[in-house]
């Protein structure tokens, strides 16, 4: 039966994307958040067509990760990640440099049976208050032949006047720990799970890998039913295939990450465009079913 999509929106706060009735996500847009958590736009709940949860929101462990979010630990001096900052010399401490990432306005919703779009405008701030980034991000959702699939698109323009190196705790001296972009962390039960990846599944010796996708895929409490999610980087990123930040052990996470050995120069008044896509889907995926996952991703960044 076909299913049409929908949106209910809380005005000034956040969208409901639904899908024959039921909640595909939620993107609370203008988040209110702890100073110390680096307040930001974040998906969660996310949901696959048949209503299991993908996400998690403040987990006790790290109370900055946000289901999944747009999130850079090491922006120059200046944390938007949320938590503790990384250095070689004192390792994770408070730095009381939490930036936020501030919704100015909507520019487009557009909805359809087929198709919702949702683009807005957002402004970074340092802790202290400086203006440092203005943003144009656009979120597309569309039924997938397999799940339901969500395109990510940010243009992230420096207006620092400075040069604003971007990295991560790695590239700031901790070893394996790339993590910066958009990143998604899913429920507890999907600890242990399995990564899925071009090169085969397997487990956290798949971090710091390149491919151009990876996933998640693992059972859920309660309901004895699996899911998968499936990310997807662009071809026309910045160091495309990119390094990938993903864990199981201690919990599932998956982010592509182009600052994850290296930082990127990001020039004052230079624009940087991202793109990426993020396939849900019920049940559990093997390495076939994976990669027809991920070709169905990287169609609707082609469309």
């Amino acid at each position: 039966m076909t299913q049409n999509l929908g949106c209910n929106h809380a005005v000034g706060r956040s969208i409901q994307v639904t899908a024959g009735g039921g909640e595909l996500f939620t993107y609370v847009y203008k988040a209110d958040d702890p100073q110390y958590e680096s307040p930001r736009p974040y998906f969660h709940p996310i949901r696959t067509l048949t209503g299991d949860l993908v996400s998690v929101y403040r987990p006790w462990d790290h109370l900055w990760h946000k289901g999944m979010s747009w999130s850079l630990p090491h922006f120059g001096h200046d944390n938007f990640w949320g938590g503790p900052t990384y250095t070689k010399e004192n390792g994770y401490k408070a730095l009381g440099n939490n930036g936020s990432q501030d919704h100015d306005r909507v520019d487009a919703l557009d909805v359809s049976d087929e198709q919702v779009r949702f683009a807005h405008q957002l402004s970074w701030h340092t802790q202290g208050g400086q203006h440092v980034v203005d943003e144009a991000r656009t979120i597309t959702v569309r039924l997938a032949d397999d799940g339901w699939v969500l395109v990510y698109e940010t243009a992230m323009t420096n207006v620092s006047g400075e040069l604003i190196q971007i990295g991560s705790p790695t590239t700031a001296g901790r070893p394996n720990a790339g993590y910066g972009g958009l990143f998604w962390r899913g429920p507890r039960s999907f600890t242990n799970g399995t990564i899925l990846a071009p090169q085969g599944k397997g487990g956290d010796e798949l971090r710091g890998q390149r491919a151009p996708w990876m996933g998640f895929t693992a059972r859920q409490d309660e309901t004895d039913t699996a899911s998968t999610i499936i990310v997807a980087d662009a071809a026309d990123n910045v160091r495309h295939p990119p390094e990938w930040f993903v864990r199981s052990e201690d919990f599932a996470a998956v982010c592509p990450a182009p600052f994850f050995t290296e930082e990127l120069p990001f020039p004052a008044n230079d624009t940087l465009r991202l793109r990426y896509a993020v396939l849900v889907a019920d049940g559990l995926t093997d390495d076939d079913r994976a990669k027809s996952l991920a070709a169905q991703a990287q169609k609707a960044l082609a469309t």
